[in-house]
């Protein structure tokens, strides 16, 4: 009976050390600046791309998607830091971005 007691107490400790598991949110808002600062690089990397003249309409819509894609990625983020008012400028420029590429894919289409 006293084994049983101690293979109990020892149960429960250990039950009670490792408790639930919890989900805590460990983004920093440091984080994501240093995230969105990495966007905005290769945003600004695709604009240069995009301006230089040796690209093929292929490869113009390409960095048109690419544009696009990594704007979405931009405004996922600040759409989380809802609270800060000096993150929705910059969606809006990539997204003002991602349209500029656009239109140059589509004047490359156009016969």
């Amino acid at each position: 009976m006293r084994a049983t007691r101690s293979w109990l107490a020892l149960l429960i400790a250990g039950i009670a050390l490792t408790g639930c598991t919890k989900h805590v949110d460990t983004r920093v808002a440091g984080d994501d600046d240093a995230a969105l600062d990495g966007i905005e690089a290769r945003l600004d990397e695709l604009r240069a791309r995009e301006q230089g003249d040796d690209l093929t309409c292929a490869q113009q819509c390409d960095v048109s998607a690419k544009t696009c894609a990594t704007a979405e990625e931009l405004c996922g983020l600040v759409e989380r830091q809802a609270d800060r008012d000096d993150l929705p400028p910059r969606c809006a420029r990539a997204r003002e971005q991602c349209a500029g590429a656009g239109d140059g894919c589509t004047r490359c289409q156009a016969p």
